[in-house]
């Protein structure tokens, strides 16, 4: 987060009257926060962005309370993809090349200690075809658009 998103996360925090949020500037894999401290963390597509994804998830059981929750909305693949499709700026800034698979990202999230860990919203995203003929061959194209690799929009929860 930036000071300027903090600033306007407060300005709309006034809006609706809550009394009950807290901002505070800082990275997800050093959050700034007391061990045990927090109820609820929320996130919207942001992790696959977090080179260290197992860091991310032990720092947000670390901050939550027992019996605390998370709610994650982000992006996940399926399927391998290349070292093209991962090495490029253009879909990293799309949130695609940083994705890791389904089953990696929800072992690291059980790994971290969390139960209860479910899906409750997928959906897939599909991608112009012009956008991923350069980083693919004619097996890699086909294979996306016959969904044996996809992109997808998760959102999922876990409670410590």
């Amino acid at each position: 987060m930036t000071e300027e998103m903090i600033a306007k996360a407060e300005r709309n925090k006034a809006t609706l009257g809550f009394t009950n949020v807290e901002f505070r500037l800082g990275g997800i894999e050093a959050m700034p926060f007391e061990d045990r401290s927090v109820d609820v963390i929320i996130s919207n597509c942001v992790l696959n962005l977090v080179p260290d994804k197992h860091t991310a998830f032990s720092e947000i059981y670390r901050v939550l309370k027992p019996g605390g929750h998370f709610c994650i909305s982000d992006v996940v693949v399926q399927g391998a993809w290349n070292a093209a499709v991962r090495e490029s700026a253009e879909l990293y800034a799309g949130c695609v090349s940083g994705a890791l698979d389904q089953a990696e990202y929800l072992g690291i999230i059980r790994n971290a200690g969390f139960t209860h860990v479910k899906i409750r919203k997928s959906k897939p995203i599909p991608l112009p075809d012009e956008l991923l003929q350069p980083y693919l061959d004619d097996e890699g194209m086909e294979a996306y658009k016959q969904n044996v690799h996809g992109i997808f929009s998760i959102t999922v929860t876990g409670l410590k």
